[in-house]
């Protein structure tokens, strides 16, 4: 298994987009603080959906104005169409994220068009992003099911992800729902790297719906894989799948990894206030178990 992890901090998106509790801005900026001062170096801080799509995500330039800017810290934005990665450009991102949702039902409630639009859609945004200059991810959501249509095949998620990644940097396999297991994260990145190759990179993305998040996690691991989302807190869902809670922890995933002689690169004793923070913020405790429980050795 690979030494160095990297944990892509999504709670500033994934994670507070679901909340019924919209933070204001500057707590927004003060959670990307944090996790940047904790060692986060890549943040998805903002998402450039349409306000009234997704409300908690309205104010997006104006946290990527406030956002700190520390050498080595690279800020994410996801980016659903062209409209979108323009006003990115225009907040000053360093890395584009275009969505495929890899079944036509969740396609169409998620983004309001049917997946091979939105295949088609997410190659252009890559091209134009990569244009400017900027990094890309393409993430394949529903990649190990779909609330509406059920299992999805390893094959179906090969096929799209052959068309969508073209010319990306990186390509996120997401658990949108928090149905995957262990063996279908071994069947799908073989089947995927059967089609793309070895040469893009396979980030993961999971959700801890049904406790198996973690698991997944060290699965993708030993795939290979070097880079693996998380929330601080474990935070997070999607607004259009029903029960699609939160996110695997930042802080229960790293000291996972940093038992496992893995490195983070983060301050696990400087990340776990956080917890506390957001559960104050947004009213509610967060499921996140480092923070209540302590590191060990103390």
């Amino acid at each position: 298994m690979p030494s160095d992890v990297t944990i892509v901090e999504v709670s500033p998106r994934d994670g507070l987009q679901n909340e019924a509790v919209h933070l204001s801005t500057a707590d927004k900026v003060e959670l990307v603080t944090r996790l940047v001062e904790a060692g986060a170096r890549r943040v998805e801080a903002v998402s450039f959906a349409h306000p009234r799509v997704v409300p908690a995500m309205a104010d997006a330039e104006a946290v990527m104005a406030a956002a700190p800017r520390r050498d080595g810290v690279s800020y994410i934005g996801l980016v659903l169409n062209r409209r979108g990665l323009d006003r990115a450009l225009d907040a000053g991102v360093d890395e584009v994220n275009a969505v495929v949702a890899v079944s036509d039902a969740f396609s169409r409630r998620n983004q309001g068009t049917g997946t091979e639009e939105a295949v088609r859609v997410a190659a252009e945004v890559v091209a134009a992003a990569r244009s400017a200059g900027l990094r890309t991810t393409v993430t394949l959501a529903t990649a190990f099911g779909c609330p509406f249509e059920g299992e999805v095949h390893p094959d179906r998620v090969a096929d799209v992800a052959a068309r969508a990644a073209e010319g990306a940097d990186e390509l996120c396999l997401g658990d949108t729902i928090g149905v995957g297991v262990p063996t279908q994260v071994r069947d799908l990145a073989d089947a995927v790297r059967g089609r793309v190759g070895d040469a893009l990179p396979l980030r993961w993305h999971f959700h801890n719906t049904r406790n198996t998040g973690y698991a997944n996690a060290v699965a993708a691991l030993g795939t290979g894989s070097t880079v693996l989302d998380a929330s601080a807190g474990g935070i997070g869902g999607c607004p259009f799948a029903p029960a699609a809670t939160g996110n695997v922890a930042t802080e229960d995933l790293a000291y996972l990894l940093e038992r496992m002689g893995h490195r983070t690169g983060l301050d696990l004793p400087a990340l776990l206030p956080t917890a506390a923070f957001l559960a104050d913020r947004l009213g509610h405790p967060v499921p996140a178990l480092l923070p209540r429980a302590g590191t060990f050795p103390g």
